[in-house]
Order: structure tokens, then sequence, then C-alpha cells
């Protein structure tokens, strides 16, 4: 291993210990996909120095990759087993997919930015993670094709729960998302049971960027 491979997995290594394991962390998949993705790779190069620190940093088209924490939050809260089927609306960076895949049986992921859509649908090739599935389209409506889900994460805030999503959780599925006004939201966390009963629990406050689509904000 080159002195730089060996610097970011030191950082990751920190990034892991500190930021999400002393914050509470404690599912052993989760932490174990943390481990092993190359967060650095999944920002602009200029940013590569900065790619585990303790904030979201941007990645163009007005997107951010989430701070670290909130990825681990979000993804251990969604209590991924491997055979698990998830739906990710949001491909953004494709940092949060590679996490979810390096846990699930399959991964499938909507973006409704072209650009973004494209670079991450490469990054995932060169990176070989041949269980996610890519989509170009508007992420509010789910992926009604390939449903049910066992799980489904929704990484924008939206004005509300899109029924479209509840509607494609499987029995026993598990749906977070940020819901709130378009500047401060409240993590959300639904589960559907063995009838179809919709239960949900605040998880507490967070800030996203805008999910844009037919059934969360408008695009300006």
């Amino acid at each position: 291993m080159d002195k730089e491979l060996a610097a970011y997995q030191r950082q990751r290594e920190e990034m892991v210990r500190w930021q999400i394991e002393a914050r509470g962390i404690k599912d052993p998949n989760v932490l174990a996909a943390f481990h092993s993705v190359p967060r650095h790779l999944f920002v602009s190069e200029a940013l590569m120095d900065q790619a585990h620190g303790d904030f979201p940093l941007p990645i163009g088209e007005g997107q951010t990759i989430s701070q670290p924490y909130i990825v681990a939050e979000m993804t251990e809260a969604l209590a991924i087993s491997k055979e698990d089927r998830v739906l990710e609306i949001g491909t953004g960076s494709g940092y949060q997919a590679a996490i979810l895949a390096a846990i699930a049986y399959r991964v499938y992921t909507v973006e409704r930015i072209h650009s973004l859509y494209l670079k991450t649908r490469k990054l995932f090739d060169d990176l070989k993670y041949h269980n996610i599935v890519t989509r170009y389209s508007d992420g509010t409506c789910g992926w009604k094709d390939e449903s049910p889900f066992d799980a489904i994460i929704v990484t924008a805030g939206s004005p509300n729960i899109p029924k479209a999503l509840v509607d494609q959780l499987a029995p026993g599925g598990r749906l977070v998302i940020p819901v709130g006004n378009r500047f401060t939201q409240e993590l959300i966390k639904l589960y559907k049971d063995i009838d179809g009963k919709v239960y949900s629990i605040n998880m507490g406050g967070c800030r996203f960027v805008k999910l844009i689509g037919e059934h969360g904000w408008k695009d300006e």
C-alpha cells in the first residue's frame, strides 16, 4: 500500500472511531461498511484532504456529500440485513449508496441531476459495486417496477413523506427521510408492519438540501 492510500485509510479509521462509534453507532455491519468504503473517492480531488472531516462537502450542482455521522445514523436506523433490497432517493456523490451496498443484497438508487447520475454510475463501475442499480429519474416517485423494498432512504429534505414511497415499502419495511421546511428538517423513521399499518419515530433535527420532484419541493 502506498503512503497516500495508507494515509486515507488512517483518516477513515479515525473518522469511524471518533465521529461514528464515539457517538453511539454500534451496528457492526454499519461500522464495517464505513471502514471499507473509500470516502475520499466520492469527493473532488481538490477536497480529498477534507473528505473525512465532521461536516458535509459540496459535490457540485448545489448538492453535498453528507457528514459521515448522519450517513451512519440513517444507515443504522434502516436496520439492513444482507438479504435486503434497498431504495435510495438522491444518489448524489454515491457515498451513501456505496455504504448501503456494503451491507445489503442490492441497492437501487435514483438521481434527478443528469451530470451526477453519469458521474456516480461510472464511479460505481470503477469501484466494482455490481450490486448497485442506478436510474436517472424523479426520485420522489420511487421505483415502482422494482418494488417492494425492504428499506428506503431519502437523502434530501422533503415537505412531507411521499405516499409513493410508503406504498413501495414491503411489509416490515423501514423508511428514513428528513421532513420539514426548506431550511431545517426532522429525521423521521417510518415502519410498516406486516398488516400494512405505518408507525413513525422522530429521530431529531437535521439539515439537508431540498428534495425536488413531483412529490417534493418544486424546482425553482
